[in-house]
């Protein structure tokens, strides 16, 4: 398995010699970021320049093309221009869930108050309400349920922290904050984790009623004024 920490060193070494001083944050998401990290686990590297530009994407590609695990790699890559210009309720997850190894996200975590985080919620659950329906009518396809679990687990980390105060990016911390029917949801997230191609059809049918079932439920009652509670 891939030495995470060793792998982030060489990363920012080659950061620093391909954008010196533009480099204005590293950080690590995902898996490896919560301490979760598996063989099969993508590394999620969020790096953010002073700004970028095709160019700048280009490059960076191709310092990644020198690393190993390269079929591994993925993440988020942004300018500070842009993060500062950024939907506030977009930025909670980003902020929240990335392990910062250079520099820091606090002025953009700054921005972000309550009601984006209820925004964020709100989005995520319609956006898990759709795709879930236009799956289980048209592509019925596993790894699309199997992403639309993973999103999941990112929206129920808002709700537990609009509940709580508190920010749980691991499973089991994040389970002992969470209702039933939402620890539910991040059980079957956790089952489904690590997992490709095609499920059997009794479980493709069981896995997605129940996540549509708990999105419409909670659609419901926000539209009936309880919000997230």
């Amino acid at each position: 398995m891939c030495n995470i920490q060793s792998w982030m060193e060489q990363l920012a070494e080659e950061l620093k010699n391909e954008f010196g001083s533009r480099l204005w944050f590293l950080g690590l998401q995902g898996s490896f970021g919560r301490g979760e990290g598996t063989a099969e686990s993508d590394i999620d590297a969020v790096v953010i320049l002073d700004r970028v530009d095709p160019e700048d994407l280009q490059r960076y590609s191709g310092l990644l093309d020198r690393l190993p695990y390269r079929e591994k790699t993925c993440g988020f890559v942004c300018g500070r221009t842009e993060l500062q210009n950024w939907d506030p309720s977009d930025l909670f997850s980003l902020c929240m869930d990335t392990v910062p190894l250079i520099g820091s996200l606090e002025e953009l975590r700054s921005r972000i108050s309550s009601s984006d985080i209820q925004r964020a919620v709100w989005t995520g659950v319609c956006t898990l309400y759709h795709l879930c329906a236009h799956n289980l009518i048209h592509e019925r396809n596993g790894d699309i349920l199997r992403g639309l679990y993973k999103s999941a687990a990112f929206t129920l980390r808002a709700i537990a922290y609009l509940k709580t105060g508190r920010y749980e990016s691991r499973m089991e911390p994040l389970a002992a904050l969470l209702q039933p029917e939402e620890r539910r949801i991040l059980t079957f997230s956790q089952e489904l984790r690590g997992g490709k191609g095609e499920l059997p059809a009794p479980d493709f049918r069981r896995y997605s009623d129940v996540l549509l079932s708990w999105a419409a439920g909670w659609i419901a009652r926000r539209g009936g004024g309880e919000g997230s509670q």
